[in-house]
């Protein structure tokens, strides 16, 4: 066998090598990603079911609380901001504000004595304080994936891949004050 011969071999196996080595790290950085953007998704099934029952806990709040219509005014407003939020962190920030004004409307439901003996009422804050539960665990997951996926984007060699095909860090679901990291308390 010619010299010539064995460099073109030798070449090709590197190639060959290379080419393994890139798509497999190639498909290691599509399989985290499908588990974080399944793991966001379940964040938004959780703020879902957050918008749906905000609605309800607002309409039976305001059948006794006539004076308080800025307070629900707020949460009206605060649940729009968050549905219309695009990015991670446009939508942490907008979820802090809603949970603020949620407190806020606990806050003025402790004034109706009637409101708090209400079965629906008191229906809707246990389904409130599951769901906020429910939210939590969600962040945790998507952190978590994201986590796992931020140290493959940006560990040697897959950060060579990522930057490549165009992967770049996810955001963390972060909210910016420890207030807000608080679930509202419905406790009565």
């Amino acid at each position: 066998m010619s010299s010539l011969m064995m460099v073109l071999l030798g070449l090709l196996g590197f190639v060959v090598v290379i080419g393994i080595w890139f798509m497999q790290g190639y498909n290691a950085l599509v399989r985290v990603k499908a588990l974080l953007d399944e793991a966001w998704s379940g964040i938004d099934v959780q703020l879902k079911r957050r918008y749906d029952l905000i609605p309800n806990l607002v309409a039976v709040v305001k059948q006794y609380s006539i004076h308080e219509k800025e307070v629900l005014e707020n949460i009206a407003r605060m649940r729009s901001l968050s549905m219309q939020a695009t990015d991670v962190a446009q939508k942490a920030q907008a979820e802090g504000q809603l949970t603020s004004a949620l407190k806020t409307l606990f806050a003025v439901a402790e004034n109706y004595p009637q409101l708090k003996a209400n079965e629906n009422f008191m229906s809707l804050q246990t389904d409130l304080g599951a769901l906020e539960q429910d939210l939590q665990l969600a962040r945790r997951y998507y952190n978590g994936a994201a986590r796992n996926f931020n140290v493959l984007v940006n560990m040697f060699p897959s950060r060579i891949i990522a930057g490549i095909t165009g992967f770049v860090a996810a955001k963390y679901f972060e909210l910016d004050s420890a207030e807000e990291r608080n679930a509202p308390r419905i406790q009565f």
